[in-house]
């Protein structure tokens, strides 16, 4: 057993102080507020629960400082992402997974939900072990000490009824069948969850979506959605329906599938996700970096479509920003302020994300959740003065606040060091590998 002293902890029921958490195998057994620190470990500053990452490709923190060459268009960033993907190895994706993994946990971040397609080597051609690049995703999670679901992306078409690239060969197995056969290989246990995904509409053709929603029924399923005006109409002309009408004809959209970015949407496209109570992946600092838009964030919430983060491409490693800017980018759009709360944000930061990755027993602090807790520093040069409640976390913090973080018990990040890696040193080494 263990236990942890927090000066200061958001708890379900607001912010408390000399809050001692209790903590066995993993679980939290009590939670005292008013307490003596005795002998716990002592973690100062405003202590959250951790904050589940929800839309990760991990490769694409490669491109971060290299994709804004003569001003960057859609097309450099395309161009040096696939060429990334060329070079990547089951043994480097490891090296460069495990540093990004890092990242994130000093960040504050306790679970990745990790898009993966990057699944062959080049050409296509299946390695020994067909599953060897999502191995090295989960062992480099592992290792790391984050928790992570692998949500395997079906991807099968270069674009509505375009053939695969040279590059894009590596991601597919040929129809959603196969695919199928390739997942079910694949073993989760506690901190590791198997999940599904498709790519798109443009990556996989109508007429194996259905296939890849019903393979596997009881695990999150993802899927990128209306990311660009250009898909939206792509899919229109070829299909006489939106990228959500196809999906809810196929029975896609429902309670444990999350639409990630969902940016170009019709009111009934809304209406969709909303009845079906899919989740909205937003990934805002990804979303402003490729200038795919902003997406409608207070209508999917309102049409019952709860809210999720991620950050994508890891343009920026903070989920501290991506919550405000969903709020800050609706201020933008509509010239109003006001339309998300802090602690709305929080949510979707903390149990909303984890519950649509597959670890709902996760971003809370009470009984009976996973014991993952994450230090803010309220004397930073951003939060002193705040006032230290969830308002500090989403509209003050950032991810260079975080000084401790604890998953399932296990004390990793401690005076804003991973205890048993360099992370910058293993950043420079793995991106310096696979980069020109």
């Amino acid at each position: 057993m263990t236990s942890y002293w927090c000066s200061t902890a958001l708890l379900p029921t607001g912010v408390a102080s000399d809050v001692l958490v209790t903590v066995l195998d993993g679980r939290i057994t009590a939670v005292d507020a008013d307490a003596e620190p005795g002998n716990a470990v002592r973690l100062e500053g405003l202590v959250i629960p951790g904050l589940a990452n929800c839309h990760s490709h991990a490769f694409h923190r490669a491109l971060r400082g290299r994709t804004q060459t003569e001003r960057g268009t859609f097309w450099t960033w395309r161009e040096q992402m696939y060429a990334v993907a060329s070079a990547l190895t089951p043994d480097s994706y490891y090296n460069l997974a495990r540093a990004v993994y890092g990242e994130m946990l000093l960040a504050g971040i306790t679970a990745v939900g990790e898009f993966h397609y990057l699944h062959h080597a080049p050409g296509g051609r299946r390695y020994d072990d067909p599953n060897a690049m999502g191995a090295a995703l989960i062992a480099a999670a592992r290792d790391v000490g984050l928790r992570i679901t692998l949500l395997d992306t079906c991807y099968l078409a270069g674009g509505i009824d375009q053939p695969l690239s040279e590059v894009q060969q590596r991601f597919s197995d040929g129809d959603a069948a196969s695919w199928a056969v390739r997942v079910a290989a694949l073993k989760g246990s506690d901190d590791v969850v198997i999940g599904a995904a498709a790519h798109s509409v443009r990556g996989v053709p109508q007429a194996q979506l259905g296939a890849v929603a019903s393979a596997f029924p009881d695990v999150p399923l993802h899927i990128h959605l209306s990311e660009q005006v250009a898909e939206n109409a792509a899919c229109v002309e070829a299909y006489g329906r939106t990228p959500s009408q196809v999906l809810d004809e196929v029975g896609f959209l429902s309670g444990r599938t999350s639409a990630v970015h969902a940016t170009h949407l019709t009111p009934v496209d809304v209406g969709l996700l909303g009845s079906s109570a899919t989740y909205s992946c937003f990934c805002p600092t990804t979303e402003r970096d490729l200038a795919d838009g902003i997406g409608p964030s207070v209508a999917l919430r309102d049409a019952g479509s709860r809210l999720t983060l991620g950050s994508d491409s890891h343009a920026v490693i903070d989920l501290f920003e991506e919550m405000r800017a969903v709020e800050l980018n609706e201020r933008l759009a509509s010239q109003e302020r006001g339309h998300w709360s802090a602690p709305e944000l929080f949510t979707a930061a903390t149990a909303d994300g984890h519950r649509s990755i597959g670890f709902p027993d996760a971003g809370v602090i009470e009984v009976g959740a996973r014991a993952d807790l994450v230090a803010v520093r309220l004397d930073s040069i951003r939060t002193a003065g705040t006032g230290g409640t969830v308002e500090t976390a989403v509209f003050a913090a950032s991810a260079a606040d975080v000084t401790d973080v604890v998953v399932d018990g296990r004390h990793l990040v401690a005076g804003g060091n991973h205890v048993s890696m360099d992370v910058p040193a293993e950043l420079a080494a793995s991106i310096g590998a696979v980069t020109p």
